[in-house]
């Protein structure tokens, strides 16, 4: 049941962070590079949230798998 919970979890994790990638996706459209918005994203709490949930995915399936 915890894994479960924890997978459900990740899961949210991720489309919360996703959704704040794509949603500032208009940066591009205002001047930023590319490069700028990568340095956004790697640096806002916000996106890097998808990353955390990504972490936490994987770490779920490695321990399942045992």
């Amino acid at each position: 049941m915890n894994k479960l919970l924890l997978i459900f979890i990740s899961i949210i994790i991720c489309s919360i962070g996703l959704s704040f990638i794509i949603i500032n996706l208009n940066l591009l459209s205002i001047g930023y590079s590319f490069i700028d918005y990568i340095y956004y994203i790697f640096t806002h709490f916000s996106c890097n949230i998808f990353f955390i949930g990504i972490i936490i995915l994987y770490i779920t399936n490695k321990n399942r798998s045992m």
